[in-house]
This record gives structure tokens, sequence and C-alpha cells, in this order.
């Protein structure tokens, strides 16, 4: 069994790149030992009784300075640097290689990841020693894996899907100057003892954590097919998280995030101390909210809301490999050309796109992690189902890649989501959106409906053996009454199967929200956003949250008997 994909809002952000100057930069040491080495292996390999058709190397390099507090305290403050090395090299051709899945059997016939650190000093010789020894390692692998992969399409029934394991791309060029991180440590290390401080006057949050980031990332890619990339970037993040417990037991969790590009896009002080007063106030009321029960009926999804039922409820199931895989739902791969969401809603994704809503996107990128440019990809065309999200694992109908591979370093890269982009061409004001609630919770006699105001991510299971469903997890949500009123309640999460949940999809207002995250599945966590405007949905299902059974603290906090 698959390991379910899962959205979490704990956020990255995007995506500085190198100023530009009128000399382009040079390629750095590392690219050309990638280079060099790779023309090395690709020709002694050549030599042998089945040689590599292709070969592809790629280091990321992470710059990462952090600070945390917790209740008015620093607790970690540091700076790490880092590189990955992986290795794509196939044996076989175009199409029928060593990557091809096995059919019936276990998909952990190979490593699902496999992490290889490179030296981060600019020292040729000491790269090119690790990319030698990981390319025999690999080939030697890659040998057992060819011969295991023929015998299994002998032996199995013959694949519905008839397409090669590798689409043929052009060869791509680019040199960014490296990017480093900027940070004042001292002065964030002020910052987080400050945003936290107010927790501690409450004995009834027992975690509050505030954390600042700021990363440099620069990766090398070089392919036997001629590809050539040094693409660099920064990013900035303030995340913050706290949670208490209702006296039932169930723990309830409050987070917020901000980004940036640069250092001074992040928040000024004032308003992030604003942001922690709303999220304490958002706790204690929590405490003593109402505990839903499970319900069907009309409810109005937030544009975060939204933007994470779409990628969960979606996104996933229009990831090109899952129509491959014949142990997948493949809900959407007879969809194509047919009307699956109202004529009025077009869906796209597309990493180009920096910001939405006026916020940074964090699935932004320029080339993915098999150095195939970025491109808008548009799936949902006025309500019709057009097209998937494709690496370069080409499915039956669909040869080419369109710039969606991607993963972590030291995973496999699959096709994978990037910037989800919702856009309704007739959207309500937020007001009529709301009122059009309580018109279907009045025509269908519901004593109320629901409001899901902010969410904390989400998962789903897109296979075939177990249901095929997936769960938004809300944290602020209201009930709304047919006289308008609304009331704060807890314990409920969102869930549903794809096909039913879009059919009831009934209108959007003009308010587009956005959802920075990483999203977790096979190829590792890889962050992604979703833009969406509020939706109304005629009926959804909710059900009880997992509750622990473990009481509040039977002690007072320490602060709370002081004089």
């Amino acid at each position: 069994m698959r390991t379910p994909s899962r959205l979490l809002g704990v956020p990255l952000v995007l995506l500085g790149v190198g100023t530009a100057t009128t000399k382009p930069p040079a390629p750095s040491p590392v690219l050309q030992a990638m280079k060099d080495e790779l023309a090395r292996s690709m020709g002694a390999l050549k030599q042998q009784p089945t040689p590599p058709y292709f070969l592809a190397y790629e280091i990321t390099e992470t710059h990462t300075i952090s600070t945390t507090g917790s209740f008015g305290t620093l607790t970690s403050s540091n700076e790490a640097r880092r590189r990955q090395l992986d290795v794509d090299l196939r044996v076989g051709d175009y199409g029928l290689d060593n990557t091809r899945p096995l059919r019936g059997t276990p998909p952990s016939f190979s490593p699902r990841f496999s992490f290889v650190e490179v030296p981060i000093e600019d020292d040729v010789d000491a790269i090119r020693s690790v990319l030698w020894y990981q390319t025999d390692h690999q080939y030697k692998r890659a040998l057992e894996q060819f011969t295991a992969v023929k015998t299994n399409v002998q032996v199995k029934v013959e694949q519905e899907d008839k397409s090669d394991d590798l689409s043929r791309e052009p060869a791509e060029r680019l040199v960014d100057k490296p990017v480093r991180p900027v940070a004042d440590r001292r002065a964030w290390e002020e910052k987080v003892r400050r945003y936290t401080a107010s927790f501690a006057r409450f004995g009834n949050i027992y975690e509050a954590t505030a954390s600042l980031s700021a990363t440099g990332e620069t990766r090398w890619l070089a392919s036997s097919e001629g590809t050539a990339l040094q693409a660099s970037r920064a990013y900035y993040r303030l995340f913050i998280s706290a949670f208490t417990k209702a006296d039932d037991g169930m723990e309830l969790p409050r987070y917020e995030s901000f980004f940036a590009t640069t250092p001074e896009g992040l928040p000024d002080d004032a308003t992030v101390l604003k942001t922690v007063e709303t999220m304490i106030e958002d706790l204690q009321a929590l405490r003593t909210a109402p505990v839903v029960d499970p319900y069907t009926g009309p409810a109005i999804l937030s544009g975060r809301a939204a933007g994470v039922f779409f990628h969960e409820a979606f996104g996933h199931r229009i990831e090109g490999h899952r129509q491959k895989r014949e142990e997948e739902g493949q809900t959407f791969k007879k969809k194509v050309n047919e009307q699956v969401l109202p004529e009025s809603f077009s869906v796209y994704f597309d990493p180009t796109v920096g910001r939405a809503g006026g916020t940074d996107l964090v699935g932004a990128y320029r080339y993915d992690d098999q150095g195939v440019k970025a491109r808008r990809v548009g799936v949902i065309e006025k309500g019709v189902f057009k097209t998937f999200l494709m690496s370069r694992t080409p499915i039956e109908g669909f040869p080419s890649s369109n710039g969606h591979g991607r993963r972590q370093p030291g995973f496999p890269v699959v096709a994978r989501q990037s910037n989800l982009l919702v856009e309704v061409a007739q959207p309500l004001p937020a007001a009529g959106l709301r009122q059009a609630l309580i018109e279907q919770i009045k025509k269908e006699g519901k004593s109320f409906g629901l409001l899901f105001e902010d969410i904390q991510g989400g998962f789903t299971i897109t296979g075939r053996t177990i249901p095929n469903a997936f769960n938004v997890l809300p944290i602020m949500v209201y009930r709304i009454f047919p006289d308008g009123r609304q009331e704060l309640v807890r314990g409920v999460d969102l869930i549903g199967t794809p096909l039913t949940a879009f059919s009831r999809v009934v209108a959007a207002d003009d308010r587009v929200g956005v959802f920075n995250g990483i999203c977790g599945a096979e190829s590792g966590s890889v962050p992604v956003s979703a833009a969406s405007p509020g939706l109304l949905v005629s009926q959804i299902e909710v059900q009880k949250k997992e509750k622990s059974q473990e009481r509040p603290p039977i002690l007072p906090a320490p602060f709370e008997e002081r004089p």
C-alpha cells in the first residue's frame, strides 16, 4: 500500500534569484566537475555489454540560517550548509529501461531514497570522486533492475499503458549567480523571544514556538543529453505555532506563517505581535467551543481551505505517473475532455508565477528536477478537464513532460504539483457567497451550514486497495445559522471522494486565498502552493476529528503560582 500523500502547513517560501548583470556569471567548479565526470563515465561505460543510454547528475546545496524561540526564550540558533547528490542512470532505451515499476510485487524492490553527501568545498577532484563511486554503484544496480524488469514484462499480462519509460526533451542551459541567505542572527534571536513571550501568560497553552529561517538553495544539473543548469534562489520564512487542549482532551492547534524573497519583506514586529494576540484569542475560544457531530450539508470553504481542497481532491489524482501505475485509482484518466466543474471554473498549474493574492508562491521554479523548463499547464478550462501534470515519464496520449518532474534530494523524480491556481469567470462578492449559503441552508431545511475559515493542511489516498478519499484538516470552523449568525465550533475533519465533491461545487467569491505548504509523497517533500477564491459547496461531509484521551495537565503551570 502506498504511503498517503500529505500536504502540511509548514511553509517555505519562494524564490529570489541572483541580481541581473550585464556579464553572465561563470559556471561554478561544481558544474564543471559534473560535466567532466559525466563525459568520462559515459565514455567508459559504453564499452560494457549493456551500456547506459542516459545519465544525469543533480547536486543540491542548501545554506540555512535559523533561530527558534519558545515562551520568550531562545531554543536554537544555528547555521548549516550541505550538498546532496542524486544520480539518474538508465540502461535499456527510452522505450523500456530499468526504472519501470515491477507489476505484481510490492514497491519496495529498490530503496525509496538515498542521501549522498557531497563536499561543500569546490574541490573538483573530491567532487568527482563521489560522482565516480556513485555512478559505479548506480550502474551495477541498474543492471540488476533491468533484468528484473525484462522478466516482469515477460511473465505478466500485457500492460494497459504501452508508453515509453523516458520522454525525449530538449537540452537546457542556465547559469545563475549563487545566492546566499542574509540574516542578522542576533536580531532574529531577539525577535523570536519577543514573538513567543505573550504565550507564556497562559498556563493552558502547552507549546508555542516561533522560527525565523533564511535559506539559499543552488542546484546544479548535468545530463548526457547536454543539459547544464546552475540555478539559485533564496527564501525567508517566519512560522508561528501554538496549541492548547480542551477539557475533553482534544488538541487544538493554531498556525500562522509569513514569507518573503528578502529579509526586508517579512512583516514588522507590530504586525507579528498583533497576529500572536489573535492566535491566543482563537485558542482560548476553541477550548470552550462546542463539538460538531458528523454532518452533511452545504458549506463555504475560504480561499485557503479551497486551495487545499483542490490540492487533495484533484491535484494528486492528475499527476501523470499515477495514470500509468495499475495499483492507482486513476480517477481522472478517462475524463479528458469531459466536464468536471461548472463552466465558469478554470484550474491551472504555473510554476513560473511568483505571486497570487498579494502572497509569494512557494511552488515556483524555472526548471524542474529533470532539467525541463517550467511552464503554465491548463488542466481544467471552462470546467472541462484537459491534461495531466507530466514529468519525463510518458503516458498514453501525453508523450512529453510539461515541467512537473519534482523531488526532494535523495528521492526519485515523479510528477508533482507546483502552483495550483483556480480562476472563476463570474465570482460573487464575499457577502453574496455567504447569502447563497444561507439560501442553500433554508432550501435543504438544515439547521445550519458550515464555514471553513482556516486549515492546517490535508492528506489523500489515491490507490485502489483502500477508499480513494481525501481529508482536509480544518482549524477554524464556524456554524452558520439561517438567520446569519455564526458560532465557532471544533472537532471536525472535512472528508470526501473526489468526483462526488467536484459535482457539488456551486459558486465562488472574489477573494483569493493562498496556502503555502510542504507536500509529502513518494518523491519526498516539495514546496507547493494553492490559490483559490472561496467556494460554495452544496454538500460536504465532516467526520469527528481524532481526539487524544489525555487530560490537560493536572498541575498548573509554574508561572501561574508566582506571587
